[in-house]
């Protein structure tokens, strides 16, 4: 089952068309052409055989020999088939969009990205096939104006460092850039990195949030803000850290579920504003990324 990261990074690729296009330009220096229609494709790649091959996303740019198609494949740790499937995947989408095709491979960790970049042995003689790696966590650290251009760019460097302080304000720069054209994905972005960012990120995100001296520009941004005003003096301390996490987690479950176009029951939605269980809940929202339905999302 995919984890919330890996399913976290495929929205960022998928929200952003031409996010895998840039990347491939502005660290490997692969040249995409530059058309006005970007789309997402059809991640089924299976041929005539009977077993399923599904990548994690296809972007195509254009149509034709000027055209161009990329695989996206998020992996966060060693998969000993998919050296034997990236290649089909390559060839499979080439033969059938008849464009050049290459696969990217995003990963956070080093030794994932080395075992990935490991050239193919296909059997053809002379032939080896390696995919493309992008190692997050090596990318520059994204500026104040690749920010309002690509905050999804800004987020995924927010993934792979957690831990940083940093990361708070590069994440909420993002949420509110996003937040201007389209307030209900910048929420969603905003659970995401909340429930990735380490205890220090966490504080300092928090602390933007409430710091006297912060003036939010966007209307999601004004609108958190006095909502965290408003709660944080409702709440006190009475209930503790606990009951605020689990109330977060309900939200977030509540939001992602909505957000994909579900439609929950009265029985559904009490069952989740109902739960006081936090490893439930991290699994609720877990699978609410992936799920086909609420029962599917639920278990």
């Amino acid at each position: 089952v995919p984890s919330l990261l890996h399913e976290a990074i495929v929205m960022l690729f998928r929200n952003r068309p031409t996010l895998a296009a840039e990347l491939l330009v502005r660290v490997f220096g692969v040249r995409v052409p530059h058309v006005d229609v970007v789309a997402i494709n059809e991640a089924d790649l299976t041929q005539i055989v009977p077993t399923e091959y599904r990548a994690d996303l296809v972007v195509v740019h254009g149509a034709g020999p000027a055209g161009a198609a990329v695989v996206l494949e998020v992996q966060l740790d060693r998969d000993e088939n998919k050296p034997f499937v990236w290649p089909l995947y390559q060839a499979a989408l080439r033969a059938k969009l008849r464009v050049p095709a290459c696969v990217l491979v995003v990963t956070m960790d080093d030794a994932v990205a080395r075992w990935a970049a490991t050239p193919v042995v296909t059997g053809q003689p002379g032939v080896r096939f390696a995919p493309v790696v992008l190692r997050v966590a090596a990318l520059p650290w994204v500026t104040a104006e690749e920010v309002a251009r690509a905050p999804e760019l800004a987020l995924l460097v927010v993934l792979a460092h957690p831990d940083e302080e940093r990361s708070a304000a590069l994440a909420w720069a993002a949420i509110e850039a996003v937040a201007r054209v389209d307030a209900d994905r910048a929420w969603l972005y905003h659970d995401i990195v909340a429930a990735r960012l380490g205890v220090a990120a966490r504080a300092k995100l928090e602390a933007l949030m409430k710091a006297g001296n912060f003036q939010p520009q966007s209307e999601f941004g004004k609108k958190w803000y006095a909502k965290g005003e408003a709660e944080g003096e409702a709440k006190g301390e009475a209930k503790g850290k606990l009951e605020g996490k689990l109330e977060g987690k309900v939200e977030a479950v509540l939001r992602v579920l909505v957000l994909r176009g579900f439609e929950l029951t009265e029985a559904q939605q009490q069952r989740i504003l109902g739960c006081r269980d936090l490893a439930t809940l991290d699994r609720w929202l877990q699978r609410a990324v992936t799920a086909t339905s609420v029962h599917d999302a639920l278990g």
